[in-house]
């Protein structure tokens, strides 16, 4: 069921009295992770108000086709593509015969023909409608498509009749939506990534920093969410535009992020520190900015630098300690300075690259990184980042299990 976690749910009700077990499917989905966008039909409105599903599903529901607020940004074709899944529940026999139809008269049919996603029926109707011919041709129809049929379920109906057409249970289609989705090496686990540099204010209009982008960091984050993780992504300054999905903490400093890290590492399995953090700060920060010294002949400038704190050895301390990747910067002696680093901040694994070369590291969307944990190193030569970031995930995912293994032994 962790499945569900980070998934986009456009959930689409449709007029019919089994409308009113939406609610209990978008609690359920919900609970999972799931992210629930809930499109209603004009005549569902009749059986449960859009003011309801709002409040349970936390985000505002979709109703007309020709929204002029929605419009402006072509909100049909938005919603459209933000889904992962569209799930219609109840799907009722008027619905179903207008999508076998290809109609788009209303913003769910008009959704369902411009998605990608895959699409899923509840259908709930009476049962001498289900019987129907027609009903049955429109959803042999359908299912030919391509479209999944979840039930219906035989019982009592709200009309008293008893047969095929009940909607199923909410809990069993909450089951059924997860079976959609594959589980991914990171299913129902929780990352923590630190990304970009830090800065280190010295006076009112200066501070040391790094070149660190934060593109490897936030193409990690992107990753680890395609994988099935729940992802917080703590930031130092960059300008990226944030992933979604992703919870982002934004920070300046190391000593800031070290603080958001602390804060948010409980309930974290794994941890990924790809931020290139200041090791040093300044002791003190000048409230004016500094002025050249006329006196001052040699024009050498001093600053006191105190160090800070260590956030990857912070966390692999923990007495919970997740399991702890880092990442390693060098210039040369890449592999022995990484290795070195690794043992004595006792993280599980390390990513080394090298940023003496220009052409890849800091800035570059391109790099090539080796991979060092204990008895492992594996190389993974030049591509983008954003390849790269799922081929590191897929090692790192083998090293976790393992570890989480011979943790429970």
């Amino acid at each position: 069921m962790q499945r569900l976690c980070n998934k986009r749910v456009v959930l689409g009700v449709t007029g019919g009295i089994a409308a009113y077990k939406s609610a209990e499917l978008i609690r359920s989905l919900c609970k999972l992770g799931a992210d629930v966008r809930v499109v209603m039909t004009k005549s569902a409105c009749e059986f449960i108000t859009p003011l309801t599903l709002q409040a349970l599903s936390h985000n505002p529901v979709h109703l007309d086709l020709l929204d002029t607020d929605a419009e402006a940004a072509m909100g049909h074709i938005e919603l459209a593509k933000w889904a992962d899944i569209v799930l219609v529940a109840p799907a009722t026999a008027n619905f179903i015969a207008r999508l076998a139809g290809g109609q788009a008269n209303d913003l769910l049919t008009t959704l369902c023909l411009a998605t990608a996603a895959p699409i899923c029926l509840a259908p709930a109707m009476n049962q001498g409608m289900w019987r129907d011919v027609t009903t049955q041709e429109n959803i042999g129809k359908l299912a030919e498509k391509g479209l999944k049929i979840f039930g219906p379920a035989d019982g009592s109906q709200a009309c008293g009749d008893i047969g095929p057409g009940r909607m199923l249970d909410p809990e069993l289609i909450t089951l059924h939506t997860a079976e959609m989705f594959k589980h991914d090496i990171f299913t129902g686990r929780s990352v923590l990534i630190t990304a970009g540099p830090t800065r280190e204010d010295i006076d009112p209009v200066r501070y040391i920093s790094n070149h660190s982008s934060g593109k490897m960091a936030y193409a990690l984050a992107e990753a680890a969410v395609e994988a099935g993780a729940r992802v917080t992504l703590v930031s130092g300054p960059v300008n990226i535009e944030k992933p979604g999905r992703v919870k982002t903490i934004d920070v300046v400093s190391a000593q800031q992020m070290h603080d958001a890290v602390q804060e948010n590492i409980e309930g974290v399995d794994i941890f990924i520190g790809c931020a290139a953090v200041s090791d040093y700060r300044p002791v003190e920060i000048l409230k004016d900015k500094i002025k050249k010294d006329p006196n001052n002949t040699e024009e050498i400038l001093e600053l006191k630098l105190v160090r800070n704190p260590d956030i990857a050895a912070s966390v692999a301390a923990l007495d919970s300690a997740p399991f702890v990747i880092g990442f390693a910067a060098e210039t040369r002696n890449v592999i022995e300075y990484a290795a070195n680093k690794m043992q004595k901040k006792g993280m599980n694994m390390i990513v080394a690259n090298d940023v003496s070369d220009k052409s890849i590291g800091f800035s570059s969307d391109v790099n090539e990184v080796t991979i060092l944990a204990e008895g492992l190193q594996k190389t993974l030569p030049r591509a983008s980042k954003k390849v790269l970031a799922r081929k590191i995930l897929s090692v790192a995912s083998r090293g976790y299990h393992q570890w989480k293994r011979d943790q429970e032994q």
